[in-house]
């Protein structure tokens, strides 16, 4: 699955540790889902959602092949 997520925090000038207290999980799983080696679950789609005022599949696209 793309993201969007290291673009966003970007944009907002916010470390990967910042952006991992906002949403309480590890700058670990931040690292993880901005590389693509982890997908998010639904709760935390939402909150990162939410927190970035997107939808979430204005920062989620599934990937071409399993599209």
């Amino acid at each position: 699955m793309h993201n969007i997520i290291r673009q966003l925090r970007a944009d907002q000038g916010w470390s990967q540790a910042h952006l991992a207290d906002l949403l309480d999980v590890s700058r670990q799983t931040i690292n993880a889902l901005e590389t693509g080696r982890y997908d998010p679950s639904l709760p935390l789609a939402f909150s990162i959602a939410r927190l970035f005022d997107k939808t979430i599949e204005e920062i989620f696209q599934p990937d071409q092949e399993s599209a």
